[in-house]
């Protein structure tokens, strides 16, 4: 069943009612939001309901997109599609937007789409909500948001606070939970009933808010329970009396448990929750320890009060991705925290700090992306998203010749990782900012050219391909050439034009750019080359120049475009009638291009791979790859990318596959691969 539903990470107790409510509404209704205050637990009950929704008759899945890190509203589209698999924006440069791209894209979808914390983007999703539902029939979005989205046919459901009446009240149960889990001990005294009945008393100051429950109830591992509900009493009353409290009831209760949670933490606690508030999403350890050190709080100590912090449920552990344990903070602890931020005067001595950190792990990644590491990092950047979307948008404002180095140095997370368009977003902001000189600038105009060529904005790739070759004569830069060779070439070579690419990036051209060695621009001109030779049928050529690329892959310990030279020899061997040959290369090739999740890779991939099997006589499971492929082009946007000689593969595949079974066998074959999953 695709989808991403994230794992429950806190308890969850009763909300029957709401649930059943909820899961009428999910039948009926294609848009709901669930409104309330913050901490009264929209997320947790959002995400039972549509975990409960899987598999109910939306065989395009159950997605899952979290909000609260986004405050630039022109990603809000880019977001959506990343997190449904879609590579937006390849369309952009022939008069489509973004939305009406995605809107597209969504039109014979049958899914569930879970937008979680959208007061911030209130209006931007109203719109493009309204755009989706109109385009596709099929769509259901749920919506958390401390305010509605005043959208046509929304259906609204009050999240309200637990109910605190009774010996077995809802509240009082996670009350218990919370304490059994900071406190076995203090959770087997509430047996007592006259301790049962202090704690219900404590559960209705509290207001039945469940992450008001859970900080009062991960203290008892210090306390009593006598002794916080007499201070929890003394702290209502003293705020109650100076007239400070103009919110309203609800809001006021989960502000004064949070600012008590505050004033129980160690100082140094208080401090590190602080400048924690400058992380969108999740982080690491070593980000915290490096971002949240300084003055009295030295890096050694972090851990130790990020554990403290955990303890008292002010931070909680994420989920694993592959990189060690991360965490996080709910919106609403975040913004108390950067409230305190403010207080102390280092919002920007923090941000700064968080900026630049960010942009040396940018550049980390860059120097490692060619090496035996490639598929970590991808991985550890995948999970840095928010934080290195959230970098580049304070260099920006503060810094654009930081911003435009980091957007620089993560060409391959533009290009290699399927963030085309917000990649392409970020550098032109950046180059727009900064005077058209340096290496820097340099790197980040190739950047570009990078995006634009698989976006098959192809025109302008070569133009700034140009410009690229301009940039490195400048800086007498041969790796810069061969960079910029490489744009050109592919900008050439993708509408049909072999023979200029092959002069642009083949070894005499490289020769004299003076490449050498293992940079990118040299591997990148290799692979072109080998393709142009593949598209001039020179296939004994072109299988020398791919085991060549392969081969220094190998050494290099890099994946992502050995992959690709496994490519060009599947072709190669296709074109010279070794159909099984071709067959392992292009599994091969998938196997690489499934750890990077490379979209473009796995469509051309199965394309030739389709054409192999039809070759070697099995049309029913050609055509089964040929519409799972179809699939896969269909998130990419662009159809075999508007190229003579992929086309040409693909409908090769076709022809044998139809000669093989016929058409009726045929079509059905197809239809079930293309139901397949792309996740």
């Amino acid at each position: 069943m695709p989808g991403n539903l994230p794992p429950e990470t806190a308890s969850f107790v009763g909300r029957e009612a709401e649930l059943d409510r909820l899961g009428g509404l999910l039948d009926e209704r294609r848009l709901i939001t669930l409104t309330g205050v913050g901490g009264v637990g929209k997320s947790r009950l959002a995400l039972r309901a549509a975990a409960a929704r899987r598999g109910r008759a939306r065989p395009d899945g159950v997605w899952w997109v979290e909000l609260s890190p986004l405050r630039d509203p022109g990603l809000l589209t880019t977001t959506l599609a990343h997190t449904l698999g879609l590579t937006i924006g390849v369309a952009a440069h022939a008069g489509q937007s973004l939305d009406e791209e995605l809107c597209t894209w969504m039109a014979d979808k049958t899914l569930l789409l879970v937008l979680d914390t959208c007061e911030h983007l209130v209006a931007p999703v109203r719109h493009l909500v309204g755009e989706l539902l109109q385009s596709a029939p099929g769509l259901t979005v749920l919506v958390t948001s401390r305010e509605r989205l005043g959208s046509p046919g929304e259906a609204v459901l009050e999240v309200r606070p637990l109910p605190c009446e009774g010996p077995e009240s809802d509240a009082l149960a996670l009350f218990r939970a919370r304490v059994m889990t900071a406190s076995p001990q203090a959770a087997a005294a509430l047996a007592d009933p006259a301790r049962a009945a202090l704690a219900a008393e404590v559960c209705r100051r509290l207001d039945g808010i469940p992450l008001a429950l859970e900080l009062a109830g991960a203290r008892l591992r210090l306390w009593t329970l006598e002794r916080m509900a007499r201070l929890l009493g003394a702290r209502f009353e003293v705020l109650s009396d100076t007239g400070r409290a103009v919110l309203p009831a609800r809001h006021r209760t989960l502000r004064t448990t949070i600012g008590w949670s505050h004033e129980l933490c160690e100082p140094l606690e208080r401090l590190l929750w602080a400048r924690l508030s400058v992380f969108a999403g999740d982080f690491d350890l070593g980000a915290a320890r490096t971002v949240c050190a300084g003055g009295p709080l030295p890096a050694a100590g972090v851990e130790r009060l990020l554990e403290g912090l955990v303890a008292k449920s002010v931070v909680r552990r994420s989920r694993e991705r592959g990189s060690g344990t991360r965490y996080r903070m709910l919106d609403t602890i975040r913004e108390f925290g950067h409230d305190w931020l403010a207080e102390l005067g280092e919002v920007r001595t923090v941000t700064d700090r968080h900026a630049h950190w960010y942009a040396a792990l940018a550049r980390a990644a860059e120097e490692a992306w060619m090496g035996p590491a490639q598929v970590d990092w991808y991985r550890r950047m995948s999970a840095e998203h928010a934080q290195l979307r959230t970098a580049l948008e304070h260099l920006l404002g503060t810094d654009p010749e930081a911003a435009l180095e980091m957007a620089g140095a993560l060409w391959f997370f533009w290009f290699s990782c399927g963030h085309l368009q917000e990649g392409r977003n970020f550098l032109e902001r950046a180059l727009a900012q900064v005077p058209p000189t340096g290496a820097a600038h340099a790197q980040a105009l190739w950047a570009l050219g990078l995006t634009m060529l698989l976006q098959g904005d192809l025109g302008a790739a070569r133009m700034t391909g140009l410009a690229c070759v301009r940039a490195a004569e400048a800086l007498g830069d041969p790796e810069g050439r061969l960079r910029a060779a490489y744009l050109r070439s592919v900008s050439l070579l993708m509408p049909g034009d072999p023979v200029r690419a092959l002069a642009l990036a083949g070894p005499p051209a490289r020769a004299g750019h003076g490449g050498e060695g293992s940079g990118a621009g040299l591997l990148l001109c290799r692979l072109v080359s080998a393709y142009a030779l593949c598209d001039l049928g020179r296939f004994e050529e072109a299988a020398e120049e791919a085991e060549g690329l392969r081969t220094a892959c190998v050494e290099l310990g890099e994946r992502w475009m050995r992959a690709y030279a496994d490519y060009v020899l599947a072709v190669a061997a296709l074109g010279l009638g070794r159909h099984a040959e071709a067959a392992r290369h292009v599994r091969a090739m998938l196997s690489g291009k499934r750890l990077l999740n490379d979209r473009f890779g796995i469509a051309i991939g199965l394309d030739i791979l389709a054409a192999a099997v039809a070759g070697l006589g099995d049309g029913e499971l050609a055509a089964r790859l040929l519409g799972t492929g179809h699939a896969w082009w269909r998130t990419v946007g662009r159809p075999q990318m508007g190229s003579p000689s992929l086309t040409a593969l693909r409908d090769q595949g076709e022809r044998q596959a139809r000669a093989a079974i016929g058409d009726a066998a045929y079509e059905t074959a197809f239809r079930g691969g293309a139901a397949a999953s792309t996740g």
